[in-house]
């Protein structure tokens, strides 16, 4: 052989060899997407309530000592400007059919034609009403989780921001009370991923904490629905 076809055998060899490294170092992990071991489980989505609640803080309840409701601000003021109390806000927003009285805030009659509490539809007639509006997350839950060291600026807001406001039932709204998620759930089994994922989005907006127990009653509901995202 040539000292030409030697030189030639030798690079061959060498970009062989070169090849081979390459391709045992780009290949998938057994296991890995794409091979015959499977798929490794797939992570809650970034935006899932799921994932949010471990964004959460986790700590005791504290005393509800000095709670009271006018410590969150005079109920249902106008906090938006438009001239209207939040109540009506809430009403003009989820019920149908609606009529208004005394002009365009006043909501005199309509129907929660899906209560999202118990599935039922509930009529509303004002003065005599049988639906509530509901704080999510109950407004002494939030007191005892951190809105005690609140400015009355944020506790004002809070009480009437309506991520954290829901037209419901009257009689399901009394049994809830101040329940999180530990305690108390919806009747309606259908709504409780959305619900639980409302109480994650204001916890996590306003930065009130959570009791390790109702993390975990927060995970239990959500796990069965992944995908729930926040409101």
């Amino acid at each position: 052989m040539s000292t030409y076809q030697k030189a030639l055998s030798a690079s061959a060899s060498a970009s062989a060899v070169l090849a081979l490294l390459l391709a045992t170092a780009c290949s998938p992990e057994p296991g890995a997407s794409g091979t015959g071991g499977g798929a490794p489980p797939k992570p809650a989505a970034g935006g899932s309530a799921l994932a949010a609640v471990d964004t959460l803080t986790v700590k005791g309840r504290a005393p509800k000592t000095g709670y009271e409701r006018e410590k969150f601000g005079r109920a249902w003021s106008d906090v938006d400007r438009n001239g209207c109390g939040t109540r009506d806000d809430i009403l003009a927003r989820d019920l149908t059919g609606v009529r208004f009285t005394g002009g365009r805030c006043k909501v005199a009659s309509g129907t929660l034609a899906d209560d999202p509490y118990t599935g039922r539809s509930v009529d509303y007639v004002r003065g005599r009403s049988k639906v509530d509006i509901d704080h999510v997350v109950a407004l002494s839950d939030a007191w005892q989780k951190g809105a005690q060291k609140w400015d009355p600026g944020t506790r004002l807001r809070f009480a009437n921001d309506p991520l954290n406001l829901l037209a419901v039932d009257s009689t399901a709204n009394r049994r809830k009370s101040d329940g999180d998620a530990a305690t108390w759930l919806p009747p309606n089994k259908a709504y409780r991923c959305a619900y639980v994922a409302r109480q994650v989005a204001v916890k996590k907006k306003y930065g009130v904490w959570v009791t390790a127990g109702e993390r975990d009653a927060m995970k239990r509901v959500l796990a069965g629905c992944p995908g729930q995202r926040l409101p």
